[in-house]
């Protein structure tokens, strides 16, 4: 029998999940096991289970494949030992106060992710990323360099496979900014939402 599990307007949130410091938007879900740090988490997008995010900003309808990370930590190349104790410096003993600098440089470089992003099975997001709405990241991938709206980009690191649909109709997708809706016209035009013809047409008209 079909699991029938109830969203809402509040997030929900799995009980073995951690949120710290973040703003989830409406109708969001956070997977199990997944843990996610100051993060901007927009409305309806949700993680699978196991994924791990911190300083991000993730728009709305993203979907979220467990096992993913976005944002992994950067350590300090540059010092004679990029090891956690010079910066975790309570944790060892060393100090009364962490290293801040080097959280905020991590903090700098934040990962910006469109709306209806698609990001698969353990990818990896790599810090200052850019992934531009209606993205698909395939499975296992690690996202190095910004990409395009409505790309489909695989692999190690990640390079642009082709488009989801002709630039066309990204075109008028991008200008409806459909993301935007409020409740009662996603439930106004559900079935546009389900068929590219059927939406280009009420975009055409006008709305």
């Amino acid at each position: 029998m079909t699991e029938h599990r109830l969203l809402s307007e509040q997030p929900t949130i799995d009980p073995s999940a951690t949120v710290i410091n973040c703003r989830l938007g409406s109708w969001t879900d956070i997977g199990p096991n997944t843990k996610i740090e100051e993060t901007e988490f927009g409305d309806y997008s949700y993680t699978d289970g196991d994924a791990t995010i911190i300083y991000s900003t993730i728009g709305r309808f993203c979907s979220i494949a467990s096992h993913v990370r976005i944002n992994p930590g950067n350590h300090p190349m540059w010092r004679v030992t990029q090891h956690h104790l010079t910066y975790r410096r309570i944790r060892y003993q060393f100090a009364d106060t962490d290293d801040e600098t080097i959280f905020n440089w991590r903090r700098s470089h934040r990962v910006t992710i469109g709306n209806d992003v698609w990001i698969g099975h353990s990818a990896t997001i790599m810090p200052g990323v850019t992934i531009g709405t209606g993205a698909v990241i395939g499975a296992g991938s690690v996202v190095t360099k910004d990409i395009e709206p409505y790309t489909i980009a695989v692999g190690v690191p990640a390079k642009p496979l082709r488009l989801r649909f002709p630039e066309p109709v990204i075109e008028a997708l991008l200008k409806s900014q459909w993301w935007n809706w409020d409740r009662s016209e996603l439930e106004d035009h559900f079935h546009e939402l389900c068929d590219v013809d059927s939406f280009l047409k009420l975009v055409h008209e006008g709305r």
